[in-house]
């Protein structure tokens, strides 16, 4: 959540200098539409479905490093 909210505020800033509003506008309309379908058509919705399937996944990879760590240990 913090990566993709760091990026769109920092396109807001360099959308302040002249001549980079239009390329930064476009690239902030095209992560909202990313993340507005995966949100059933709202971002903030899109961005919250991301972030909690990324630390599913990042909680299941402990759980398998954990079970896999303790297996090694008994076996040697």
């Amino acid at each position: 959540m913090l990566l993709v909210g760091g990026g769109i505020l920092l396109l807001s800033f360099i959308g302040y200098f002249p001549g980079l509003q239009e390329l930064t506008e476009a690239i902030a309309t095209q992560i909202i539409d990313f993340l507005a379908t995966f949100g059933s058509g709202t971002p903030l919705r899109g961005l919250f479905v991301i972030s909690l399937t990324c630390s599913f996944v990042g909680a299941l990879f402990d759980t398998y490093v954990y079970y896999r760590c303790q297996i090694l240990r008994i076996d040697s």
